[in-house]
């Protein structure tokens, strides 16, 4: 037997089940990107980055920020990062996926307890993974759930800190956290809440900070701010108290071990900052784009999130996928998204909105995507 043949049958399951992953090129409208305000090719960010390429930025960091990879650049967003979110520190990862293993997986101590959401990323259960405290599972926002949670360990005898661990908007699902609720959870038991704010920040909430943005530099509140999403760059910050930032630099094996970001992709974030502060008007056209959505998905009895993600459950694999190619097929780019990133059952269309459409090619989408829906149910 070839020494493949156990990938190779993993695979043909895969297929079977209408699971397999393919890499497809772009192609069509844009409603797959997280790049919610249009920045991934701003002419500010590419202006950006030939300044800073100008001026003898490297374009490779060459090491960890460690040994020889700190660049100015780097310290320069940190510093404008911590201005901007209102926190006294933040440290820029290379990626989400990264900075959210390092936390959930550092910062929790044996006799500690994690909490988390039952919908939470796979990059936060990749930190479960490898944290020594104690896990739990909340039912999907349900703040009172989180609370119970943490009042059983402490009456089982629990005595360290309970960390609790949420995205402040879901990716899948595209509805928002009880934030205020979690965190008032988190001081009230001496605690921590870890907010993952990827798909929020730059979208939201008044100014473009995110869903905590009113809570940020409280003593409880530790964020990430994903970089690659609306911000149109890559990386993220994570931001936070000092003591919780210095703990990582000496105890967070992806940031230890990794080779630093690129110095020039730090001199884009910066600008990306400066264009949700300046430049408002893009949170309110993508608020027009959501409330075309949001009308017409009613109209279809598809109930509306109020956000940019706006999910079409579908249930089965195999039907998620039909319409997904359906949907491509007339020059939408709209895809399906199936198990195990979803619950099974739940396959789906994720509908992403972006700048990068106009409020006519949203509507004409959801138009096209109550074609689909009538064909799935004949």
């Amino acid at each position: 037997m070839s020494r493949l043949a156990r990938f190779e049958a993993a695979l043909a399951g895969l297929e079977r089940r209408s699971q397999r992953r393919r890499l497809i090129p772009r192609a069509g409208l844009d409603f797959a990107s997280n790049d919610y305000l249009g920045l991934a090719a701003s002419p500010r960010l590419a202006t950006a980055v030939a300044e800073a390429a100008a001026r003898g930025v490297p374009v490779g960091a060459a090491g960890s920020r460690l040994l020889r990879g700190n660049h100015p650049e780097h310290e320069a967003l940190e510093a404008e990062a911590a201005r901007f979110f209102g926190a006294e520190r933040a440290l820029y990862f290379g990626a989400g996926y990264a900075a959210n293993v390092a936390l959930v997986a550092a910062l929790p101590q044996r006799g500690d307890l994690v909490v988390h959401d039952a919908l939470v990323h796979a990059s936060i259960h990749e930190g479960l993974r490898s944290t020594k405290a104690e896990v739990a599972a909340a039912a999907h926002n349900d703040a009172q759930a989180f609370e119970d949670a943490i009042r059983a360990w402490r009456a089982q005898g629990g005595r360290g800190t309970p960390w609790i661990a949420a995205e402040s908007l879901y990716s899948m699902d595209g509805d928002m956290a009880p934030v205020a609720d979690l965190l008032a959870i988190a001081e009230a038991q001496d605690g921590f809440l870890l907010l993952d704010e990827a798909h929020a920040t730059g979208v939201f909430d008044a100014t473009g900070r995110g869903l905590g943005e009113a809570f940020e530099g409280r003593e409880a509140l530790i964020s990430v701010h994903t970089c690659g999403k609306a911000l149109g760059a890559s990386g993220a910050l994570v931001t936070g108290p000092a003591a919780i930032v210095d703990f990582l630099v000496n105890r967070a094996k992806p940031f230890i071990y990794a080779t630093a970001p690129s110095p020039l992709m730090a001199a884009a974030v910066r600008e990306s900052l400066r264009i949700v502060a300046n430049e408002p008007e893009r949170r309110s056209a993508l608020k027009a784009r959501i409330a075309v959505a949001s009308e017409r998905l009613g109209r279809l009895g598809v109930a509306p999130t109020g956000t940019q993600i706006q999910p079409v459950i579908l249930g089965l694999n195999a039907r998620a996928a039909q319409a997904a190619r359906r949907l491509q097929a007339a020059g939408f780019d709209c895809r399906a998204i199936r198990p195990p990133t979803v619950p099974e059952g739940t396959a789906r269309l994720r509908i992403s909105l972006t700048l990068n459409v106009s409020q006519d090619e949203v509507a004409a989408l959801i138009d096209a995507v109550a074609e689909v829906l009538t064909a799935a149910a004949a």
